[in-house]
């Protein structure tokens, strides 16, 4: 994240991603609009994620990755079975079942379960947070961890969303028996964690969570805009800036308080700005006349982006 110093549109459902011709990367704001944009109540997460991590990596098999998350579904369906069925039909056991499936060794994940990859705790390896790699590795990290939970969940049929902290990602769960809603910290086993401890561990102001920013329980929209981020971090990794401001936009839209992605957005202004102004007129004085306002209002983009994301109470984790 960079700060600047002082001085044809695609025609999809997420319903409907499930083609390897579907992801068209030539108009990146389109295909997410589409992604995001999605009746309430309808959305496939599952599919989503694996549209979003196909954009990034065209390599990844969808239709091999959804047969593993149906594979997974019949077994989860078995382990509740072994239960009495007024247990097996509540939420919170279907819940407790999930994460014995995701975070115990047995039967049901052949001994082989999930793990919080510490050598890698934020995804930042290239491939690292796709839900193939985790599903193939079984290591994971704050990105995919609660991607899978969520889908798993929701093919449960469990109130399940996502939150944020910064630079984070877990899982809120609503008991259906009582109405109350948990924090699941998914890369440690899913456990209940209180708003406190994620404060403690990851320093936020009043004012974030207040305007929504951290730790609030997502709507679909809000949700499907975290799971399609990558593609914008992915955008700005290889130069395609003006796109990345497009799809900034688009994912603001969805969640206007997420402040991670005006921060995102102010960068890609910043890249551009460096890339062709800075970098081409190392003195203010070589920059010409024609392109001086083409400069300025890359400037002020860049900061007006920051300037809002601290307006919601956004502060750089880095300097915490």
């Amino acid at each position: 994240m960079i700060k600047l110093a002082t001085a044809l549109l695609l025609i999809l459902a997420v319903g409907n991603l499930s083609r390897a011709d579907d992801i068209d990367r030539s108009n990146p704001a389109a295909f997410v609009r589409a992604l995001v944009n999605v009746p309430a109540g309808k959305a496939d997460f599952a599919r989503a994620k694996l549209a979003v991590d196909k954009f990034v990596d065209p390599s990844i098999d969808k239709a091999a990755g959804i047969a593993e998350i149906d594979s997974m579904v019949v077994t989860l369906n078995k382990m509740l079975d072994t239960l009495p069925p007024e247990a097996a039909s509540s939420s919170m056991e279907k819940m407790k079942a999930l994460r014995t499936f995701l975070y115990e060794g047995g039967w049901w994940n052949n001994g082989r379960q999930f793990e919080y990859d510490l050598s890698d705790p934020y995804g930042q390896k290239p491939g690292s947070q796709s839900l193939p790699n985790y599903l193939a590795t079984r290591k994971g990290n704050c990105v995919s961890m609660p991607a899978l939970f969520l889908i798993l969940g929701k093919r449960l049929g469990l109130d399940v969303t996502l939150s944020t902290a910064p630079l984070h990602i877990f899982v809120k769960f609503t008991d259906d028996a009582t109405g109350r809603t948990w924090n699941l910290e998914t890369t440690s086993g899913a456990g209940f964690t209180r708003d406190a401890w994620y404060r403690q561990k990851m320093p936020m102001t009043d004012e974030a969570i207040t305007n929504g920013v951290y730790l609030k329980t997502l709507s679909q929209r809000e949700a499907l805009s975290i799971v399609a981020t990558p593609i914008l971090d992915d955008l700005i990794a290889s130069g395609r800036y003006d796109e990345a401001v497009a799809v900034a936009d688009v994912l603001i839209e969805a969640y206007p308080a997420n402040a991670y992605t005006l921060v995102k957005k102010g960068t890609a202004y910043y890249r551009l700005l460096d890339a062709n102004i800075i970098q081409k007129y190392p003195r203010q004085s070589d920059i010409p006349a024609d392109t001086i306002a083409y400069a300025n209002d890359l400037y002020r983009a860049n900061r007006e982006a920051f300037a809002k994301a601290e307006a919601l109470g956004w502060r750089d984790p880095k300097l915490n």
